[in-house]
This record gives C-alpha cells, structure tokens and sequence, in this order.
C-alpha cells in the first residue's frame, strides 16, 4: 500500500487578492487546477489513496474533489483552524493505512519522479526522506556528504566556522516521505509543523534522508511570480507544438511588444523557426465573465463564422495566458500613410467586407454571455461610457470647464434615442480603427474583439471612418459609406435615409467616447501618445457636430467654444 498526502490548508496570502476568491489549489495551469495536477501524478505513479487537508475556502476545494470520478479513494479532511504541516499529518492518521506516507505541498509544479523517490526511502534505513535540490532562493537546510538532512538552523544564525567543509546548503522540495514512527514527534494537539517535528527526529539521534534531485522541473507557485512562471514554462512550448505540430526547436524567446490603450501585456515568442503572439491579461481578478474570458469565446466564434481574426491557440482564462496566431506588426493605420487615395480605397473597402461579416456573420449564435462590459450598446452605455466620459474626461478634466453632464442631459437624451430609432442591430466591436485591424499577407484581420456585443452597426462604420489614427479626407468617407451602404444592401433591405441618420448619430457619439479616452489615457495613465491625436479628433467633432447642430442646441454651444480653444 502506498499513501500520499497533498498539503492544501494555506490561507494563499502571497498570492491576494486572487487568492481571496480562489484557493490556491484550484489555480490553472493550461486550464487545469494545480490540484488535479498533483492528484494526477500521485495517481500515475501508484498510489493506492490520497488524503487532501483543507482550510481556506474549502468547500470550493471539496466540491471539485467529490465531482471527479478518480479510480482511487481521494479523501478530503476539513481543518477549522489551520493544524500547521505536523498538525495536518496527525490529524489524517486514521486514514492513513500504509507503514509511510508520501507528502507534497500544493503549491507546487513539478516533473519529479514520485515513484524514485519512494523506492529511495523504502530501502533506507530512515523514518524520513526529504526531497532535496538546490535552489538559491530557497537554499536553507543544511546536508551533509552522505546526503543526510543534518541541520534547519537558518542560514544567518549558523556560525560557519563549526560547519564541516562537506556540508551544503540545499533547498527543500515541499515533497517528503515519512514513517508512521515519525507522529510520535509531532504534539498530540494544537499547531505543530513538520520541521519542528524533523528537529526533534535529529535530537534524538535518528536519521533523515536527503533525495536530491537535478535536471528537474520545479515551480513554487505560493506567488504571483511563481505562478505566472509556471504558466508560461507550461503552456509556450505546448502553444508552439499545436501551432506548427512540432515541439518548439530552440529555447522561445520573449520579447515584449509596445501595447495600446490596454492594461494588457502583448508579447512575442519566437523559436527560431516560428513565432507567436502572447496576451497577458494577468490574473483573474474575479469569478465573473472577465476580459480574458470574452477575448477567448468572441475569437472562436468569430473564427468559426468566417470573420478574419488571429486563430487562438491556447488560452487559460485563469492565469490570463492566451496565446495567438502572429499577425507580424503591421496595422492599417502604418499601411495607410504610404498609400495614395486609390490604395487607401482599395484598403478600406477590405476593412468594410470585415466589418460587414462582423455585423452580419458574427451576429449568428452569438451568445450574450460571453460579453463581459454589456451585452449591447444600449441608451445606458451611451450616456455614462460615451456622453459623461467626453464631460468628465475631456471637458472637465482635460479642458477644465466647467460644464456638467447635467446640463446638457437633454441633448445626450436625444442622440441616444436617434441611434436608437435608426440603428441596425447587429453585432458590433465597438474598437473598429485603423489600429485594431493588421495588414499581413495582402489580407486585413480584425483584433482587439473582446469587447464585442449587440449594438447599433453604424457605429462601427462612423468609428472606422473619423478614426483620429487616419483622419480620411471627407471625400473619401462619402465613397466608403456609399460602398457599405451597397454591400450591406446586398443582404438586407436597406432604408438608406435612416441609415445615415443613424450614423451620423453614431459618429456624433464615438466621436466624444474618442476625446474622452484619449484625455483619460494621455492624463491619468500617462500615455502621452494619444494627446497628440486629440485636436484631429476636435476638428472632426465639428464635423460630426454640424450636422445635428439643430438637434442638439447645447452641445453644439459647447463644441464651438471648445473648437476655439484648438483654433
């Protein structure tokens, strides 16, 4: 009989916040929770039962313990106040049926050999086998030259002159192995460790085996850094062995790309032969839909309904990793400056064939649950995510007047009951600029999806065309309505009046989103690149703006004197 204990009771604290909503042994590597990694292994190298201690958000751990279907028993055993790693122990005696039990921290991502490490300890002559390896950030228990564990005395309290030349320091694995006898020095009630427990065992003169271990795999997860570290070593080389079938042929290369308005981090791995793009969303920092969720869902299915986009190749939503196609780096706005008006046409003509197959092919099967903001673009959205952060953003803090979103409350009424009245419900991006569609191969990809949802699809044609990135010649937006207008006609029956009544109420609106993000960005985040695109962005809102001046009497006082201010 061969038992194992995996050690999963900690609090997590050096993984909060993520660790208040998540027990850390419920942490994904490539979607899967490192417990079950662990339960695996044990599983694989024949263990014949498997104790799991809890604490800390234990009936999340205890719940996906009992919905498994595992061929061994694997028992879970509350703690109501953490026992310690020699608490912990004693308090599964009963359970525990062989002469030794096998112990590994949950908290760690390893390829060691569980099956070498327990022929090891049943042929020696000890009541305790510590695996063993050298680590520089963890290296604190000292072995001797006959690789016995002879010392847990820290580092800073140990006086080197009475340490024997063949001692060294090594670190120790969070894997274990120890006799029944080894309870007898554990306290029979209340916290204890296991160490204390191992320092006792040297007192009296036993023996404890050191294992040690080299050319493995081994991650402490107990950070963000371990975990995220660990994620990455799992998943890069399992990205690049889907993508191009083969394993990667020389150690990947991380090279971080320059990001956008995004939080995110945009990485590029290349093997010599191939490359990827990686997103880092970091962390999920909450169990409800999340951004690394919606990327990962509206990709697929855009994907499967034939609208262009980067293939994702693996993801894991938890840790945030999703790995991609690699479209190079080439967007629309960098392929446009060379171009003459002809070249242009022909570019954006591609980009309205993506966005109509966006509208109308990505509007089949879309499930509304995968958006993470809202589900549409909605009166709601326009008012507090378009109309107020153009006032509070722009106007108030990047401009510093002093005008209120209440006071003109009844002009941004209007607008979003005309988007309304003449929108086309579709699905929508709700991003759809010159910067979030990349030129490889002659052929236009759509990225930055996730934020995706039902909506009005003028407005993604209004955001394409006035796009601050590009600033097209009028002219030219007219053809490229008329051009849209044609193939959207092709599909549907199309009332062309209140289509274009429609957007010229969606560019109205996209228009202020645009001036209220690139002050938020430029003065709050720092990012000082999209101040520069914010008088294109004035001079096209009094474009947008005179057309409904009408309609909305006072927001157009209020543009006028802000246009005087970028004259």
């Amino acid at each position: 009989m061969m038992d194992a204990m995996i050690l999963a009771a900690g609090l997590g604290t050096r993984l909060e916040p993520y660790s208040k909503h998540t027990p850390k042994p419920l942490f994904t590597i490539n979607r899967q929770p490192i417990l079950q990694r662990i339960v695996e292994q044990l599983i694989n190298s024949g263990f014949d039962s498997i104790m799991v201690n809890t604490h800390h958000l234990n009936s999340r751990i205890e719940t996906f313990l009992n919905g498994q279907n595992y061929p061994i028993p694997v028992y879970s055993r509350f703690e109501p106040e953490i026992l310690g790693t020699g608490g912990a122990i004693r308090n599964i005696s009963d359970l525990w049926r062989s002469n030794c039990l096998f112990i590994i921290n949950a908290d760690i991502c390893t390829d060691i050999d569980f099956c070498s490490v327990m022929r090891t300890h049943q042929v020696n002559d000890c009541p305790a086998t510590m695996v063993m390896h050298h680590h520089p950030d963890f290296n604190n228990v000292w072995v001797d030259s006959q690789c016995n564990v002879v010392s847990f005395e820290p580092i800073e309290q140990t006086s080197i002159e009475r340490i024997p030349n063949q001692w060294r320091r090594m670190a120790f694995t969070g894997i274990h192995i120890i006799d029944r006898s080894v309870l007898d020095f554990i306290p029979a009630h209340g916290y204890a460790t296991i160490i204390d427990a191992y320092r006792r065992l040297l007192s009296a003169g036993k023996k404890i085996n050191a294992f040690i271990v080299q050319d493995h795999y081994w991650q402490d997860i107990g950070t963000t850094k371990g975990y995220r570290s660990a994620s990455y070593d799992h998943m890069a080389p399992l990205a690049f062995k889907i993508a191009f079938g083969k394993a990667p042929d020389h150690a990947i290369q991380c090279c971080k790309l320059p990001g956008d308005g995004s939080q995110r981090q945009w990485y590029r791995l290349t093997d010599g032969s191939n490359s990827l793009v990686m997103a880092d969303h970091d962390i999920r920092s909450a169990l409800t839909q999340q951004e690394p969720d919606a990327f990962t869902q509206i990709g697929k299915h855009l994907q499967s309904k034939g609208v262009p986009v980067p293939r994702i190749i693996l993801e894991d939503c938890f840790s945030g990793l999703i790995f991609l196609e690699d479209l190079e780096d080439n967007h629309l706005q960098t392929e446009i400056k060379n171009c003459d008006n002809s070249q242009k046409l022909s570019l954006y003509r591609k980009a309205i064939d993506c966005w109509r197959l966006l509208a109308t092919k990505g509007l089949d099967g879309f499930d509304p649950s995968w958006t993470y903001q809202s589900s549409s673009y909605d009166k709601s959205l326009i008012l507090e995510k378009e109309a107020r952060y153009f006032i509070e953003a722009f106007v108030q803090d990047y401009l510093g007047l002093k005008t209120s979103f209440e006071q003109l409350h009844n002009d941004f009424e209007h607008l979003a009951d005309g988007i309304a009245a003449n929108g086309i419900q579709g699905l929508i991006h709700r991003d759809f600029q010159s910067r979030n569609l990349m030129v490889c191969k002659d052929s236009l990809y759509v990225i930055d999806f996730q934020g995706a949802r039902f909506g009005p699809i003028q407005y993604d044609l209004a955001a394409l065309l006035i796009d601050p990135y590009v600033c097209l010649p009028r002219r030219l937006q007219r053809q490229l309505k008329k051009y849209a207008m044609d193939k959207l006609g092709e599909n549907m029956k199309l009332d062309e009046s209140s289509f274009l009544r429609g957007y010229d109420y969606c560019a109205l609106s996209r228009n202020l989103q645009i001036l209220g993000a690139f002050s938020f960005l430029s003065r709050v985040k720092g990012k000082a690149v999209f101040e520069t695109y914010i008088t294109g962005a004035v001079q096209m809102l009094q474009v947008n703006m005179a057309k409904l001046e009408h309609q909305l009497p006072n927001l157009d006082s209020l543009i006028k004197k802000i246009s005087v201010k970028f004259a």
